[in-house]
């Protein structure tokens, strides 16, 4: 799950992973995944984890940043 952040407004997550390699390959489809959608999200990482921040440009969430999200997601579900 996704949470939402105020100040500013963003939604953020944490993936966790057993192997960096893994890790690679997650980086690798989001950069695709970016370039596609002209979203770019903050992103640190880890030995294990990712962590992702989406700044909002509105009040709330758009379906682009949301399906973005959702993409993220199934993303990490693959590996």
């Amino acid at each position: 799950m996704w949470n939402e952040r105020e100040s500013p407004l963003r939604i953020e997550k944490r993936f966790e992973f057993e192997e960096y390699s893994k890790i690679s390959k997650f980086m690798e489809k989001i950069e695709k995944l970016c370039k596609e959608n002209d979203i770019y999200p903050n992103i640190s990482f880890g030995k294990n984890f990712v962590s992702i921040s989406i700044f909002l440009d509105n009040k709330k969430i758009s379906d682009n940043e949301k399906d973005f999200s959702k993409d993220i997601d199934k993303f990490y579900l693959e590996d």
